[in-house]
């Protein structure tokens, strides 16, 4: 197939477009390679990809309506996988205006391209954020959805709606997967694993909230990525074809247990800067997955002792550390 992948040069998007690439799908890729995160790992995934046979894209973002519209006049792709967005829970308290932008206007531009263009599946990124205030665990897609705790996470609902929305009038077969926390090689600065790990072997503290007292579904990318690439192949046939799924290893794993193994993985021990809730956050995520079981034998396969000694392997080759 063609595929147009938003947020190529991003964590989850970077290695949804190699496994696109592997079994032999053409990729378009979009990132504009903002800079709420290191631009130069960005900039180092996209080089990865840029060597690929079969891959093309473009630096811009989804919020410039003619670029968005030249690149699906172009390349008319068969399938859209939407991981473009403004993340970060905590940076949305300060710079909403960034949300409103990419996550709103830039996605009604590709629900109308994917409404003018024939898209036949449009699969795109929502969150575990928009759980907000729930307290009942695991996390169900059948639970309501309407306290959010952060911009961000309101606006990941709002994509969940205007898709239905699309979706009911266009009969556009659309699915939003509420990605639980992703780690692994090549993953994002801003995240705690990354952050846990770079203190630990800088020797700093690690600022932890609630006093450390937090658990979440910590899922590896390869799992991720399996599950995104079943999704995309397996449009809704429902009326309207619209569905949502969790996608998480559906396990949670307290924070401490988790810094542990990054430090068995180091051999060094964290230093803990315990701090009272911070705005926006939530105590504890967990992913109920059943329904994505259900649609596309959805199984993650990757141990967290695995995952992490996965993740500090390729982050000392990659930072030389």
């Amino acid at each position: 197939m063609k595929v147009l992948v938003t947020g190529s040069s991003g964590f989850i998007g970077h290695a949804v477009c190699h496994a696109l690439l592997d079994r032999g799908d053409t990729v378009i890729g979009l990132d504009n390679h903002n800079a709420y995160y290191d631009v130069s790992l960005k900039e180092a995934r996209r080089a990865n990809l840029l060597v690929r046979n079969g891959f093309q894209d473009y630096l811009g973002g989804l919020e410039d309506t003619e670029l968005v519209e030249q690149i699906f006049t172009e390349h008319q792709p068969e399938r859209v996988i939407n991981l473009a967005a403004q993340a970060g829970v905590r940076y949305s308290i300060d710079n909403p205006r960034a949300y409103t932008q990419s996550n709103l206007v830039g996605f009604t531009n590709i629900l109308e391209a994917c409404r003018h263009h024939q898209v036949s599946h449009l699969v795109y990124a929502s969150s575990s954020s928009v759980y907000g205030a729930n307290t009942e665990m695991p996390f169900s897609v059948d639970q309501p959805t309407n306290q959010p705790v952060s911009l961000y996470a309101a606006t990941k609902k709002a994509n969940e709606l205007m898709a239905h929305a699309y979706s009911r009038l266009y009969e556009t077969p659309m699915t939003g997967l509420r990605f639980f926390t992703v780690y692994g090689p090549w993953g994002r600065p801003d995240m705690a694993p990354f952050k846990f790990l770079r203190a630990i072997l800088a020797g700093e503290p690690i600022d932890l909230y609630n006093h450390g007292d937090h658990s979440r579904d910590f899922t590896y990318i390869d799992d991720i990525v399996a599950g995104v690439l079943a999704v995309l192949d397996k449009p809704p046939t429902s009326t309207p074809p619209d569905c949502i799924h969790n996608i998480g290893r559906g396990e949670p794993v307290h924070i401490g247990n988790f810094i542990g193994l990054i430090e068995r993985e180091t051999g060094m021990t964290a230093q803990k800067n315990l701090l009272p809730m911070q705005m926006g956050d939530v105590k504890n995520t967990w992913a109920d997955v059943l329904d994505l079981q259900g649609r596309v034998d959805y199984r993650p396969s990757t141990t967290v002792e695995t995952g992490v000694n996965n993740f500090v392997r390729w982050y000392r080759e990659f930072y030389q550390v």
